[in-house]
């Protein structure tokens, strides 16, 4: 059994082959779509202005944020995983609060994400509030796939 004490999240740039391993590993690869993945993928990984990363002590990527921000008033968590064998040891927790603490903390900084059905009963643990008023442009036409297919 891994103890929480073994896993460390810092903040870096992983490649977009290290992150695509992850998302074969959590269930947050339903979320992308088959067109261009790799590429978009590449691009993820190279502009997002968060990127932590948890990793275990043998430098496995064990979970993952990538966010958003303008570093004054809100953040947009783009992504957000753990490893399925990792899951409940507080990983995701731990990066949401690493992640606002960087954005600029709780006081000034407003947290915004799309949340996965299976994941609302977490993110409301976290204090967050599901809202009807976002508004959302989207003519993109995405295949469903699963990442491990890649």
């Amino acid at each position: 059994m891994v103890k929480k004490d073994d896993i460390h999240i810092t903040e870096e740039r992983i490649t977009a082959e290290e992150y695509i391993d992850f998302l074969k590993r959590t269930d947050l690869g339903s979320q992308y779509p088959k067109e261009r993945f790799e590429d978009r993928i590449r691009k993820l990984v190279n502009n997002v202005s968060i990127s932590l990363i948890a990793r275990n002590d043998e430098g496995l990527v064990v979970g993952a944020l990538f966010g958003l921000t303008d570093f004054c008033y809100w953040l947009y968590v783009t992504d957000l995983g753990v490893d399925r064998n990792y899951e409940r040891r507080g990983i995701a927790s731990k990066l949401m609060r690493t992640a606002h603490e960087i954005a600029g903390g709780e006081k000034d900084i407003a947290v915004y994400l799309i949340a996965n059905e299976n994941a609302i009963p977490f993110y409301e643990k976290l204090g967050m509030k599901k809202s009807d008023d976002v508004m959302q442009y989207n003519h993109i036409e995405w295949t469903e796939w699963t990442v491990s297919d890649f």
